[in-house]
């Protein structure tokens, strides 16, 4: 499902107007983004949580030339579903 879908689903479900449907969906993108971005866990209960995790520097394999390079540490952002989730799929 992509982004249009997903918009067209939520405003058929809520019985609102594309525009208000994409709005909403912006504005909680938007606050979960800020919300990681300042280092918060975000937790929408039977659904998951999403947080943002240290990844460590690592030793990598170019493919073509087997050439070894060094990996960068980086900020990554996670998803553990939720048991309800879990047990629905």
């Amino acid at each position: 499902m992509n982004k249009q879908e997903l918009v067209a689903k939520l405003a058929k479900h809520h019985g609102v107007s594309l525009r208000e449907a994409e709005s909403c969906l912006e504005g909680v993108f938007a606050v979960v983004e800020e919300a990681l971005l300042a280092g918060e866990v975000v937790k929408v209960p039977g659904f998951g949580v999403f947080s943002v995790k240290e990844r460590a520097s690592r030793q990598g394999i170019v493919p073509g030339t087997s050439e070894r390079i060094e990996i960068p540490a980086k900020r990554v952002v996670t998803f553990k579903p939720s048991k309800t989730l879990k047990e629905r799929l």
